[in-house]
């Protein structure tokens, strides 16, 4: 299966074993997009915001036709839903826009935790993710 990992830049220190653990178990796994630039390219949205308001929009809508793009071309997304600053399962924006444009693809979602309580609880249940609890065997 060919998976994309979706999560908060706050755990792309989290994504290389998971990675690893996918493609040991057989997958092909696509990565976030800021991640193997990861550095280079944060710097590049501090420097978008730095320029201005019209400039950090082009790099957010940059980031979210890219996601788009990688959609499209996988089997399923898989949300690594962690803690953040003290919140649970914590799914940000953009990885709820990425939950939601895997929905209308009708990909499979695989959540790594819970559904977060919260605003959005409804909005994500609605898309019937695959709640995994940490264990990537089940994945299939």
């Amino acid at each position: 299966m060919k998976i994309f990992i979706v999560c908060s830049k706050s755990f792309y220190n989290q994504v290389e074993p998971i990675k690893q653990k996918l493609e040991k178990n057989g997958h092909k796994v696509i990565l976030p997009n800021l991640y193997e630039k990861r550095k280079e390219k944060i710097e590049a949205e501090d420097k978008a915001w730095n320029m201005g308001n019209t400039e950090h929009i082009k790099f957010k809508r940059n980031m979210y036709k890219m996601s788009k793009e990688k959609i499209k071309d996988v089997d399923a997304l898989l949300v690594l839903n962690l803690t953040k600053n003290e919140k649970k399962n914590y799914i940000g924006g953009a990885t709820f826009l990425e939950m939601y444009n895997s929905f209308v693809e009708s990909k499979k979602i695989f959540l790594y935790n819970d559904i977060p309580q919260g605003d959005l609880y409804d909005e994500i249940h609605g898309f019937e993710p695959i709640i995994i609890n940490g264990n990537l065997e089940l994945i299939n």
